[in-house]
């Protein structure tokens, strides 16, 4: 995690694995598998976050479910395309990660930290509770180009901050990811239960450009 290119883009979380290797694609013969990992927050519920693996990381031949992962890597998106659209797709692109058989530390970890900029001009609203809440869509550079696009998520004080920024203003963001089912709309009468993934923003700064 020392390489200055992925500085602006660091992830650790730990968990229990709780589905088999899944095949997702290959980039000159590597191959790449999902995991998916159970993550306690600090409330009796959990997030459900998948973790993208190269073959080179792990034997991705083994059974790891009911086992604890450390992984240390991104937040990576890419659009996937399907029924005509573009669909936003996020996983942790792992670099490290260590396995175990028990669960050691007690409270685990789930941290992220994310240097970019603005996007979309944020999105500010109150809950029917009156909580703040402001959505950001922030790009992330990669090498070579890429961009990764992270939804982010404000509350109280941050998301009244948050809301008077503008398209590619530079910020940077400390929180944690989460998971959060919804139900899409497939017709007039079907649904279809999604997850979608998110950083919880703890803290938050804006960078001056001089």
């Amino acid at each position: 995690m020392t390489d200055k290119v992925f500085d602006n883009n660091q992830v650790s979380i730990a968990g229990e694995v709780m589905t088999d290797f899944e095949f997702s694609h290959d980039v000159f013969g590597e191959g790449f598998y999902v995991l998916e990992v159970q993550v306690s927050r600090l409330s009796s519920s959990a997030d459900i976050i998948p973790i993208m693996i190269s073959e080179r990381l792990v034997d991705v031949k083994a059974d790891l479910k009911g086992k604890y992962v450390e992984v240390n890597g991104q937040f990576r998106s890419y659009n996937r395309h399907e029924d005509n659209k573009n669909r936003l797709v996020l996983s942790v692109f792992a670099r490290e990660i260590k396995v175990s058989d028990e669960d050691t530390e007690g409270i685990r970890p789930n941290f992220i930290f994310l240097d970019g900029f603005v996007c979309k001009q944020p999105i500010y609203r109150k809950t029917p509770l009156g909580r703040e809440i402001a959505d950001i869509l922030l790009a992330v550079n990669r090498p070579y180009g890429k961009s990764d696009y992270i939804p982010c998520i404000c509350w109280g004080r941050n998301a009244r901050f948050a809301e008077n920024f503008t398209v590619g203003g530079h910020i940077q963001v400390w929180g944690r990811i989460q998971s959060r089912e919804y139900q899409k709309k497939l017709n007039e009468s079907d649904f279809e239960k999604r997850i979608a993934y998110e950083v919880s923003v703890s803290k938050l700064e804006y960078l001056e450009e001089y």
